[in-house]
């Protein structure tokens, strides 16, 4: 579980987080949604550490990252990870390369053990015959697996997925739900996802973290999305004449 308690960050005289609290839960697709500006970048990268803040605290487990020491983040940082928006694959590497690359930096394992490893993670996105393929020779969605693969061949206990879906058509895009959400099942991995994607909150929002102007404005699921009167939310969710038409019938249904 990861807690934050009263995040405060500020760049110069602009302040960006505005004393966020919220938990991330155990084995839950957990999502970031916000309107560009509401903060959701800069507060995925206070998460991963990627950003100091002003006040507050984040833990994982319990164990507070900014009391911990450089080592001890290191070894936090080997159980964390990351998929980033545009998938950040090594072009002069095999994707059996890539998804070794944080084996080398964080393990001791031997090349059989990695390649033996690599070959796991890639069977289990269904990657099983491109170990020698290059990024260049990968679909989008293909990358995205990779990335996904990478991620989780070290076991990491925490799964950050960064605008996932971004630049996917729209059936690849709930093939890459699906798998985030059967590997934070299957593994119970703690998964933070920053998205924009109204799909994804429908399908995969166990919880929903929704941002604006550096506030937390609303917190829930994609169950009680639907039941919420903040205007904040319906403005952002609802946009579309599509997902006010799911939420009128879902209303209807449940009066």
């Amino acid at each position: 579980m990861i807690e934050v308690k009263d995040l405060h960050k500020s760049f110069g005289e602009a302040h960006i987080l505005k004393g966020i609290s919220t938990t991330f839960e155990k084995g839950h697709t957990n999502l970031i949604i916000g309107q560009s500006g509401s903060g959701k970048t800069v507060f995925i990268k206070c998460l991963l550490g990627l950003f100091d803040y002003e006040s507050g605290s984040i833990s994982y487990d319990g164990k507070i990252f900014s009391q911990l020491s450089e080592d001890q983040k290191r070894d936090l940082r080997s159980k964390i990870g990351m998929v980033f928006q545009g998938s950040a694959l090594f072009d002069s590497m095999t994707i059996a390369q890539n998804v070794m690359f944080p084996l080398q930096m964080f393990t001791k394992m031997s090349k059989s053990e990695m390649e033996d490893r690599a070959d796991f993670v890639l069977k289990r996105v269904n990657l099983a015959d491109a170990h020698q393929k290059m990024p260049s020779e990968a679909s989008g969605g293909m990358q995205k697996r990779v990335a996904i693969a990478r991620a989780i061949v070290n076991n990491p206990q925490y799964l950050f997925c960064d605008e996932p879906n971004s630049g996917l058509d729209p059936k690849t895009a709930i093939v890459i739900d699906n798998l985030i959400q059967e590997i934070t099942d299957e593994y119970q991995i703690t998964t933070v996802i920053n998205s924009h994607d109204m799909n994804s909150v429908m399908e995969i929002g166990e919880k929903i973290v929704f941002l604006k102007n550096g506030f937390k404005e609303w917190e829930g699921s994609k169950d009680t999305i639907f039941k919420t009167d903040n205007e904040a939310v319906t403005d952002f969710v609802y946009s579309s004449n599509l997902f006010k038409k799911v939420r009128r019938m879902y209303l209807e249904e449940n009066q």
